[in-house]
């Protein structure tokens, strides 16, 4: 088997252009999505999304490359790219960003460390009880 130098695990799951799915995913692998999907994608692996590539929700991984649609919250632990093809409409929070010259982000964009990452979620909960109080 030929060496995969974009991909971080040996199992690559694809979605390919004439595919559209509605609903959360849930894997260890890495994707490469051609097609759109409406939902939550959570991986520890790597995302790649073509230039058809649509995602609308939310994308949880370890690295991402983008050339295609994001609408909705982006979270890298380590390096997302945004290839010149790319559009992304939302917030990301990522360890690393780089941006091709073309790209066009209407986002707010948060750099955190891959600690700081994990520790978002309960670091958002904790604020949001303690606003509750009356």
């Amino acid at each position: 088997m030929a060496e995969n130098k974009f991909f971080s695990s040996p199992s690559v799951d694809v979605i390919e252009k004439s595919t559209k799915i509605v609903g959360d995913i849930f894997s260890k692998a890495d994707f490469r999505i051609d097609g759109e999907v409406e939902g939550t994608i959570t991986t520890s692996g790597k995302v790649v999304v073509g230039n058809n590539g649509k995602i609308s929700g939310k994308l949880n991984c370890s690295n991402a490359d983008i050339s295609g649609n994001v609408s909705g919250t982006i979270e890298v632990s380590e390096t997302l790219s945004l290839m010149a093809e790319s559009y992304i409409k939302g917030e990301i929070a990522t360890g690393k960003l780089s941006v091709e010259e073309g790209a066009q982000v209407d986002a707010t964009i948060a750099m955190k460390s891959s600690k700081k990452l994990k520790a978002l979620d309960t670091q958002q909960e904790n604020n949001t009880q303690s606003e509750k109080t009356a």
